[in-house]
Parts: C-alpha cells; structure tokens; sequence
C-alpha cells in the first residue's frame, strides 16, 4: 500500500490522534499492523482475485517480527465483544496458539468477506480465522490447516406467524424438513460463500434447481439470519454453530433441517508458508487431547445457556451494539480530554468491569476506582454515582495529561498518563530518572521507562540515589497500560468512534 493510500485510509478511518510519530514497531500491540494495514477494518476492494501468494513470509519471518496478524470477520463464533471483552471460539484458539508460538496476537478484521484470502495472499496477514469451510474451490488459493471442528449446514427458516399457539406437530407441518423441498424456492446466501457451493451440489443431488439468490460478501450469515426472522427473505444457510447462537436470539427461527454432511472447520494460510502450516498442525493434535480444548468446544458450541445470555446483552457486540451501559457518560467525558472515547472505556473496563459498586482491597470505588481523598479532590460527592465518579476521574485524568505536558509524542504521553493513574506520577518520575542515568530514553515509555519501572521491585534500584519514592511493584503499572491498549485495539474494531 502506497504512501497516499495510507493517508487516505487513515483520514477515513478518523484516528482522533497519531500513533506514527517514528514509535517504531512496539508501541502498541498491532500499531504497525495498523500502520502497514491501514483500512483493514474497513478494506478497500481489491480490482481482482489475489489467488497466489504475493509475499514470502513462512513461521520463521512471523517469529521475528514478533507477532501473528489474523484476519477474521465480526461473528457471533469467530470474534465479538462481550461484556467489555473480546471472545470468540477462534478468537480464543488463536490466542492460544499465539501463546505456544510465543507470539504476539493482532487482530485484523475484514469486512467484505469476499477479500479476505486476497488479503492473506497480498501479505496483510498470515492466517485466515473465520469459520472457514474447507472446500475443493478453496484449496485452490490458500492451504488449509488440520481441521479444528466438524459442522453442518442447516436451513435456517422462519417459524410460522402463530407458532406459540400452535403444537410442535402442527409448526412441523409447515417447515421444510427435506432438503428436496427447496427445489424452487428462494434461498439467499452470501456471495463466495460455501453456502453456495453447497447449495449447487444439493441442487444436483436431488434433481431439481434451488433458486440460489447472492448476497453481497459484506452482507454477514448473522443479518442474513435476521433477514429470515423479519420476514425479509425466506430461507437462508448457516453453519450449525452460528444458526444455534442467533436461534438463541431470534426465537422464531427453525435451525433443525441440515443440508450438508459433517464438514470441516480450518484455518487458511498461504500455501507458501508450510512451516506455519505444519507448526499449527502439530499445535492442534496435542491440543486436542488437552482439556482446554473441550472447555472452549462446550462454552461456545453446546452451552446454550451461555448463547441466551449473551444475545441478550446490550453489551453483545451483534445485538446491542454497546462496549458498556456508560458509553454516552464516557464519550462526553472521552471529549473533554480530547480521547478517542474507546480507550478511556478500555480503562474504565481495567479499573472496575463497568460496575460502578466496584470497590478494591485500598478502599478505592465506583467506575475508574478513584480514592476517596482523590475524589473529593476533583468533585466527586458520590463515589458509586457514574456520572460523578468518571467526571472526577476524567478531571484526574486531565491533570496527569498536563503533568506530562514535556513528553513529546501524544501516545508515549498517554501511557505515562496511564501508569501515572495506576501507580502514582512519583514511582513514574523514578523510573525515568533511572532510564535516564542508565543511558537509555526517559520520554520512552516502551523497553526504556517501563523497564525501569519492572526494576523498582528490586533493592538494588529502588535504594539508588536518584529514587525518591522507594519500592515499587512495577509490573502491575506496566501491565495495566499493556492491557488498556491492548484492549482499546479490540475496541475500535466493534465500536464507531
């Protein structure tokens, strides 16, 4: 991507302050991904089918960097935001694998779904994660990795207008419960879909054309799915997966009528990289003898009790659109600090879980865990009250924001603001004069500050001349600015700015 493409994307995107001001590639979590990929959120069509690999980039080139970069797609089973945090039954296999490979994770989400194997083959990612069905088509473009769940294709139709007064017998009567039933009828899936693919063969098998209607590939099997539940279209075909979470929702669909055999679930990625290929192949045979495996099979696959919960969240990244009950109060108070609004909500999550009853071990409370005296010092007359505890946190805020008015560049700036509000300005000015006595950048929060910071814990710094604030358990600091932009990364992707 051309310099002017990127600018161009960026502008689009609405990035309310740089993150490029030379930080190299450690920053944030997925910033130079960000930097590379730009629009990745939002990706810009390509002119045509990328079917080989334009990159050469196998596991050895991925270790170095330092990172896996996945493409997937907003799904009620690949990747969605949850009661403030990101899950997803691939979200949470890749974070697993990223742990084994010793890698960083990024996320890197794909809109027009028709795109995301050109996108893999253009080098914007190294695995394709998106409930991927493993086809003869597909395998043309991309290799596929060992299968990680077997699933069928099942119709996905509406019930009829009184079914809760009717019984089971007399809702069945009107149901297509054999797929020859559909020869003439209706059925829209998305474009490039398996669906479709499918939907040819079954035509074929039983003798008779299914009317096959294509969706657009930004068009998701979820609003297809409440396309059929409104009344908008008739039939629509999902994975059992995904059909099981959205009938937990809508309840007046019918998922029981399969159309396929068991088929296989797997990652992509270029056929290119072999030793990926093989490393993640090693990764899911071990695996699946693990425990862990099952756990996370059940939680997202068979735990129907899980699906109603959160469907029914205003906090389900697919229904309610919300990361929080407190996103208007947190944008108005995200503005006056000139905040992109999902990072002080990613803090706000840190510092409480968004309960505003939250109280911790040293007393502190409400939704960004102000102590007592600190709240009283910035206004706050109810400490459990929402509006007056991230009013009086986003004053604190603003307060740090000006202590550290000297550091150059606005995002090293706001993770000192960030570790300030965790452990105090003092252990921070500590850890910058050790950084600067030890020759190394005292305006870098990354690999320079934070460093000195994880040193305080040890006699040997926090006894040198230069310390005025003595110990310091400085891994709780760093780790808490890591995770609050971590998060905020997960954030952007589900939630508009």
């Amino acid at each position: 991507m051309n310099g002017f493409r990127r600018l161009l994307v960026l502008l689009l995107l609405g990035i309310s302050f740089q993150f490029c001001e030379q930080q190299g590639t450690s920053e944030v979590k997925g910033e130079a991904v960000k930097a590379e990929n730009a629009g990745a959120e939002n990706p810009l069509p390509t002119s045509r089918e990328v079917s080989e690999p334009r990159v050469n980039t196998d596991l050895p080139v991925i270790k170095e960097r330092g990172k896996l970069i996945a493409l997937t797609g907003y799904s009620a089973n690949s990747y969605f935001i949850y009661k403030g945090q990101p899950m997803g039954y691939e979200y949470e296999l890749l974070q697993l694998l990223a742990d084994h490979l010793g890698l960083e994770l990024d996320i890197v989400i794909v809109k027009n779904l028709d795109n995301i194997f050109s996108m893999l083959n253009e080098g914007q990612g190294d695995i394709v994660a998106y409930n991927m069905t493993v086809t003869k088509k597909r395998r043309k473009q991309v290799a596929f990795t060992d299968h990680h769940t077997l699933i069928r294709q099942m119709l996905v139709q509406r019930l009829p207008e009184n079914w809760r007064q009717m019984k089971r017998h007399e809702i069945d009567r009107e149901l297509i419960s054999n797929p020859v039933e559909l020869i003439g009828r209706k059925v829209h899936v998305r474009k490039g879909s398996s669906y479709y693919a499918r939907l040819v063969n079954l035509s074929d098998e039983i003798g008779g054309d299914i009317d096959i209607v294509e969706v657009p590939g930004n068009v998701s099997t979820e609003e297809l799915i409440a396309r059929v539940a409104r009344g908008e279209i008739e039939f629509t075909v999902a994975d059992e997966n995904v059909a099981q979470v959205n009938a937990g929702y809508h309840h007046n669909i019918d998922i029981r009528t399969p159309v396929s055999l068991p088929q296989r679930i797997a990652w992509a990625v270029r056929r290119n990289s072999p030793k990926l290929q093989e490393s993640i192949n090693q990764w899911l045979t071990e695996l699946k003898y693990e425990p862990t495996f099952n756990v996370l099979y059940n939680k997202y696959h068979r735990n129907k009790r899980f699906f109603a919960d959160r469907v029914a969240s205003e906090t389900f990244s697919f229904t309610g659109g919300q990361i929080s009950p407190f996103d208007q109060i947190i944008q108005e108070n995200a503005h006056t600090l000139g905040w992109d609004w999902r990072l002080l909500a990613s803090q706000v999550y840190q510092e409480s879980q968004f309960d505003p009853n939250a109280r911790s071990w040293a007393g502190a409370g409400g939704l960004l865990q102000l102590m007592p005296a600190t709240a009283r010092e910035f206004g706050a007359t109810r400490i459990s009250d929402p509006k007056d505890n991230l009013g009086a946190g986003t004053k604190y805020l603003k307060w740090l924001l000006n202590y550290w008015k000297d550091i150059p560049d606005s995002l090293q700036r706001i993770k000192f603001v960030l570790g300030s509000y965790n452990t105090g300005q003092g252990h921070v000015e500590d850890a910058r004069r050790l950084t600067q006595k030890f020759g190394k950048n005292p305006d870098q929060w990354d690999d320079n500050v934070a460093e000195y910071l994880l040193k305080k814990s040890q006699e040997a710094f926090f006894n040198d001349e230069v310390v005025q604030f003595g110990y310091c358990r400085g891994e709780e600091p760093v780790n808490y600015v890591y995770e609050i932009l971590e998060r905020y990364q997960h954030y952007q992707n589900f939630a508009a700015e």
